[in-house]
């Protein structure tokens, strides 16, 4: 086994553990006046992500599912550090979760690009009715949404992740397969 997948079957029981503490942190950053907008947006287009793949997430494979929102959170943390240069000072919840994203581009090497390419498109996405423009730009919506990843984090259960690495190649696999 690599070093990397040490790493990742050592780190990803935890990200799956602070799945709900990361939303609540980046929906905190969202409610901010003082955060920048980069980081409101990224913030917002990821966790609309969160939602979307809630609604997709088949019976069976939560681990991976949920793991893959994690890898969204942290790749969209990343973005908006790096469009935001005050993101760090202002935002520092989000800004410690774009630290993580250098061990998803570690294990996904080639497929990297792909995934944060992906994670960029994401702020002109919607989920449930509600684009990122929508988030943002309506105080209404934005604190419906707000409301609704507190909800959903107050009930988040975290999934078990086998310290396996078969686990690791389903995750590639299951990445490699959804990303475009």
């Amino acid at each position: 086994m690599s070093e990397t997948d040490d790493k990742c079957l050592e780190t990803f029981p935890q990200w799956l553990k602070n799945l709900a503490t990361d939303a609540t942190d980046m929906a905190d950053a969202v409610g901010d006046e003082a955060t920048p907008d980069a980081v409101k947006r990224y913030s917002a287009a990821g966790l609309n992500y969160l939602f979307k793949s809630l609604d997709l997430i088949p019976d069976g494979i939560e681990d991976l599912g949920f793991l893959d929102d994690a890898f969204v959170l942290r790749v969209a943390s990343k973005l908006a550090v790096k469009e935001a240069s005050d993101a760090e000072a202002k935002a520092p919840r989000v800004a410690r979760m774009a630290k993580d994203a250098a061990l998803i581009e570690e294990l996904l090497g080639d497929d990297y690009p792909r995934l944060e390419a992906y994670v960029e498109k994401l702020k002109g996405g919607a989920a449930r009715g509600r684009t990122v423009d929508d988030i943002i730009g309506d105080e209404t919506i934005r604190r419906e949404f707000l409301n609704e990843v507190r909800g959903w984090a107050t009930s988040y259960e975290p999934p078990s992740f086998g310290k396996d690495e078969k686990n690791l190649v389903k995750l590639k696999s299951f990445l490699s397969a959804k990303l475009p």
